[in-house]
């Protein structure tokens, strides 16, 4: 069975990372933009991240410009807006497309382990986030409007084995 753990992605410094490296962990995977209504999210994002990291969880963050060209910048000017604007720690990965032929193949297995609102598989925006358990399987999908501390009691119930 496919889990998120047998993917890869390339950071923003250009290494490609093995999913593997979260085995075991409770993930939040989100497609995030700069230049969104949403990006004030990263603040709340990266609190999560800072709270339960200790406890076996990381926020996975994939740039997308899909959406209204709303991530225009390079991967160095990414890195560097996330970490002065928002003090983001958490770890950033190249840009990606999330919807579409050219969707990455992580983006591809989310949409179908979870459909959105009305049903579908594409996704309708940025910062719309994933949440993963411990086994790597989906375990929901979150729109772009759900802010992140609405998501902190699923993570705690999977981080305390009840999700």
């Amino acid at each position: 069975m496919t889990t998120a753990y047998d993917f890869a992605a390339r950071d923003l410094a250009g290494r490609d990372v093995p999913l593997a490296e979260y085995r075991g962990q409770v993930l939040l995977i989100v497609n995030t933009a700069s230049k969104c209504g949403f990006t004030p999210q990263y603040e709340g994002l990266e609190k999560l991240h800072q709270e339960f990291s200790s406890r076996g969880f990381a926020v996975l963050g994939f740039p997308c410009n899909q959406f209204g060209a709303q991530e225009p910048g390079s991967e160095a000017e990414i890195g560097e807006f996330c970490r002065l604007t928002y003090g983001v720690g958490f770890p950033m990965f190249a840009k990606v497309e999330v919807n579409g032929p050219g969707a990455h193949p992580l983006y591809q297995w989310l949409r179908s382990q979870a459909k959105g609102f009305f049903g579908t598989s594409s996704i309708k925006w940025n910062f719309t986030k994933f949440l993963v358990d411990g086994q790597g399987k989906v375990v929901r999908r979150y729109g772009s409007t759900t802010k992140p501390e609405a998501i902190k009691g699923a993570i705690q119930g999977l981080l305390n084995g009840k999700g």
